[in-house]
């Protein structure tokens, strides 16, 4: 370390690497040896799902944990600065969350992360905080749901919080079991839904139309990594970047980011609306990671960023290199245009169709209400794709690709899939794109009308 003394030696020095490139170090940590990323063991290991090696287990430690918490508290009170509204704090809330039963391996508590943070929750949330521990520590995701919908059903509940497709499963159990028309009817003080992990635009309408009314929202961006931002604003787009909180964040030009060495870019030198990889290095002992996503700033007076996309999810089978941001703006655009409710969709590469014509795009989607003309709707996603990526434009100009390709999933095709392969629920999300057909092909063998 006497040889780091500026960004440029701590640059030279640290490479960036995703966690596949500090695994070792992570694997060494989850052995119990002491020393290795950070002073001493760590508190936690927060095991997320999603490599090639399987499980992730990220450290967190003592003094990285207080920042997680510390979010997600500073986000409630930015909300009550910004609107006044302090209604949501005498009702219930509920978290809908991962089990927060703990794994000891070689002296370290190893959990979810959403897990691990039910053990730190503040003293003064607890008395208005639902589930119960009976009702959280239920691993079967249906049965947790209705177990959750059931308890809570009698309860004013003011605030709840979860992954949008989640919380649509626990809407539609509670609109089942209560034989109720919206959650309105059945939760008339429910005023506050802080929500993260997902872009919540493809499920907007879904969740209107089941809640019934307006209500304020709170978007968070938390990771085992770091609580890396929070919304702060009504009114103003964008998550305010959580500084001053044990992370040091470096932003890689997207377009660059394969690059033999790539510009790390530091606060002062980033600009507005372009793509950047996120890469931090922290108090849990994360030094130049990369933690796969990728950001926009919308703001620089204060500091603030929209999640754009993954770094590794994309589609470029032929150097189109549309991004997640893309696709979900362009099925907004064609849901509002005509009209429909989308439950979920993901989108993957078709590179050799049967038919031997051009390759396309293929959209698997799950309507919650149809639109008349599905083909006009699918050229409607077509063309906003092509006004969103010119990459894209100029492969259906020159007769590459063809326009993309709409398959029709069956009502909750997305959860089936998601449950036989052990992902529904918790942390877990559906892949927005891929530029393989592994989870389409899945998707497609059982869940194709």
């Amino acid at each position: 370390m006497e040889a780091i003394r500026s960004h440029a030696d701590f640059v030279n020095n640290i490479p960036v690497r995703d966690y596949e490139g500090l695994k070792t170090y992570f694997d060494r940590t989850k052995a119990g040896e002491k020393d290795v990323l950070w002073p001493g063991k760590p508190q936690y290991l927060a095991k997320t799902s999603g490599t090639t090696s399987g499980a992730k287990y990220i450290p967190i430690t003592k003094v990285s944990m207080p920042s997680h918490i510390a979010a997600a508290r500073n986000a409630l009170l930015a909300y009550i600065h910004a609107t006044g509204n302090t209604a949501f704090i005498n009702g219930k809330m509920i978290f809908l969350q991962g089990s927060p039963v703990l794994e000891k391996v070689h002296g370290i508590l190893v959990g979810r992360l959403s897990g691990l943070v039910y053990h730190h929750v503040p003293t003064y949330l607890l008395r208005n905080r639902l589930p119960s521990y009976a009702t959280n520590v239920i691993e079967d995701w249906d049965e947790k749901v209705e177990a959750i919908a059931r308890e809570t059903l009698p309860e004013e509940m003011t605030l709840i919080s979860g992954i949008p497709p989640w919380v649509v499963m626990y809407f539609e159990k509670l609109i089942a079991l209560s034989g109720r028309n919206q959650i309105k009817d059945i939760f008339p003080r429910f005023s506050l839904f802080v929500y993260g992990g997902v872009n919540y635009e493809p499920y907007r309408s879904k969740m209107e139309a089941l809640i019934g009314k307006r209500i304020d929202s709170i978007e968070t961006y938390p990771a085992s990594e770091g609580f890396i931002a929070f919304q702060d604003s009504q009114q103003a787009p964008g998550l305010l970047l959580n500084l001053n909180a044990g992370m040091f964040f470096e932003f890689i030009p997207a377009a660059s980011y394969y690059d033999e060495n790539p510009p790390r870019l530091t606060l002062d030198q980033v600009e507005l609306h372009q793509n950047y990889a996120l890469v931090i290095s922290s108090n849990a002992g994360l030094w130049g990671y990369s933690i796969g996503d990728t950001v926009k700033f919308v703001s620089l007076q204060p500091y603030r960023i929209v999640v754009t996309g993954r770094i590794k999810h994309f589609i470029s089978a032929f150097g189109e290199h549309v991004i997640g941001e893309e696709v979900e703006y362009a099925m907004q655009q064609a849901a509002e245009q005509f009209n429909v409710r989308i439950a979920e969709f993901t989108v993957a590469p078709q590179v050799n169709p049967a038919d031997d014509s051009l390759p396309y795009h293929e959209w698997l989607v799950e309507f919650e209400t149809q639109p008349d003309n599905l083909d006009a709707f699918a050229m409607q996603i077509d063309q906003s794709l092509q006004e969103k990526n010119s990459y894209y434009r100029d492969l259906i100009a020159g007769k590459v690709l063809r326009p993309l390709v709409i398959t029709t999933i069956h009502k909750n095709g997305f959860n089936d899939c998601m449950r036989l392969r052990g992902k529904l629920g918790g942390q877990n999300k559906v892949p927005r794109l891929a530029n393989d057909r592994s989870f389409a092909d899945e998707l497609i063998a059982f869940a194709v009308r």
